[in-house]
């Protein structure tokens, strides 16, 4: 696909969560695709009539068995927040019919105790999981979502301390 191409399409909707634990670490799994250095929040698509905050609490239990009932949601991003796929990778996702992703995110204060995470669900995306600093985050996530994670963090920083109820 040419540049010009890639311009014209659309941002796949998507959601993207935050989970804090009591200590304000940060919920992050270890890819299990090409980008196995990186890690990540959870993140998915959002599904036909659902609303973005259904989407997120689904994705989190899908992703780290999590359920809706362990965790409170916080704060909501204001806008939705768009990322550009490096071009090698638009024609191998969705069919080509994206140039990205535009997320919305939720910070989401984690009640549960770890041993409910697993990842062992129907369809993996992590094989590992691990707490990280807030601060961490950015150089944690494949570059081309870094911009995202900065202004997730700057968005939600007053919100996020030990106590984030």
């Amino acid at each position: 696909m040419t540049g010009d191409e890639i311009a014209k399409l659309p941002y796949r909707k998507n959601v993207g969560v935050m989970v804090m634990n009591g200590d304000g670490l940060v919920w992050v799994g270890q890819r299990t695709d090409r980008y196995k250095d990186a890690w990540q929040m959870p993140q998915g698509g959002i599904d036909k009539g659902e609303d973005a905050r259904t989407a997120a609490l689904r994705e989190l239990e899908e992703e780290t068995s999590i359920p809706a009932a362990q965790v409170e949601v916080v704060a909501e991003t204001a806008e939705w927040l768009p990322y550009e796929l490096p071009h090698d990778l638009i024609p191998k996702l969705w069919k080509g019919k994206y140039r990205g992703q535009k997320q919305k995110w939720f910070l989401m204060r984690f009640t549960g105790a770890d041993d409910i995470i697993d990842l062992e669900t129907a369809h993996p995306e992590f094989s590992a999981w691990k707490w990280m600093t807030p601060a961490d985050l950015p150089d944690a996530i494949v570059p081309f979502k870094r911009d995202v994670y900065v202004r997730v963090l700057a968005e939600f920083a007053p919100h996020m301390s030990h106590d984030i109820a």
